[in-house]
């Protein structure tokens, strides 16, 4: 159901704003489950699906929108508890990738996309949207990596500490939620060029206090590590099934400055898809079209056009 006039939650936000390069009116979809869904609807032409991941939103994808939406259709959401969406408790949404993955699934259904997509994805975007892409597969006409993931944790990378602490530990969840180490931590040192200090304020705007970072540490207690975890069968079978995508125009840009999606998982991606487009930074770390969107722009910009 479209819900015509802004969420509490949209307005309470955007009022905080106006939000550097966001001169966006967002949309939103309300779920089954009565829970409001933020989304960015802009332009018209082939869809560009972009999923931002933990603890960014919509706004991490501002530029390229911009860059896109004379020519492209981009679809843009905030996932259920990030951004401008509701921020439910436990009881009232299960956090997990599945989650995501139907999410997702009726938001197109809702916004009427129902034929290819271009597929954008960044960080848990990438789980997300390569998950999807397990039903879908069919309709991924091109692909746009950013720092991300589609396969398991490569064995040769161990889980740096920062994860473990947040995954494992009572004490980490008090530091994600209480003193919003992850989303502030990212913010500073997931860029190699300083975020503007207006800027900086928007990412962090959504994680404003202990219920809103909910989802923030859910995302990261839900890394699958192996089996028996919630999301290891769908991040296992994106893995194997990522091959099969080499026939498809791909785009990666990458920071190789990422602490967490370094050069195992560039790798990774390079491997499975070889005929890939490659744009990898020494100086751009895990907000990669943060530090490089005067490049990444264009250059996605000219990719989608000619293929």
């Amino acid at each position: 159901m479209e819900n015509q006039t802004p969420s509490a939650e949209q307005a309470r936000l955007l009022a905080k704003g106006p939000f550097p390069d966001y001169p966006f009116v967002p949309k939103s979809f309300v779920h089954p489950n009565g829970l409001t869904q933020s989304y960015l609807d802009e332009g018209q032409g082939e869809v560009v699906v972009m999923l931002h991941g933990n603890p960014s939103w919509s706004y991490y994808w501002r530029k390229l929108v911009l860059g896109l939406r004379d020519g492209y259709r981009c679809i843009v959401p905030d996932h259920m508890g990030m951004g401008l969406s509701d921020k439910p408790g436990d009881a009232g949404y299960t956090y997990t990738l599945r989650s995501r993955i139907q999410d997702l699934d009726r938001l197109l259904e809702h916004a009427g996309v129902t034929g290819d997509v271009t597929l954008a994805v960044h960080d848990w975007g990438g789980m997300i949207g390569f998950g999807w892409a397990l039903k879908h597969s069919q309709r991924i006409k091109r692909l746009v990596i950013l720092n991300t993931a589609a396969f398991p944790l490569p064995a040769a990378k161990p889980l740096p500490w920062q994860l473990n602490l947040g995954r494992n530990w009572r004490l980490g969840e008090w530091l994600i939620r209480g003193a919003n180490a992850f989303a502030g931590g990212a913010a500073s040192h997931g860029v190699e060029k300083p975020l503007a200090p207006d800027v900086k304020r928007a990412l962090l705007a959504p994680y404003d206090n202990w219920q809103s970072r909910i989802s923030t540490v859910r995302f990261v207690q839900d890394i699958p590590l192996q089996p028996g975890d919630r999301a290891w069968d769908l991040v296992e079978d994106a893995g194997k099934r990522l091959p099969t995508y080499a026939d498809r125009p791909a785009f990666i840009g990458w920071g190789l400055r990422d602490f967490v999606f370094d050069h195992h998982f560039l790798k990774g991606f390079t491997r499975a898809l070889p005929k890939a487009e490659v744009h990898a930074f020494e100086d751009a770390g895990h907000y990669v079209l943060e530090d490089k969107a005067e490049q990444l722009v264009p250059a996605i910009r000219q990719f989608l056009d000619r293929t």
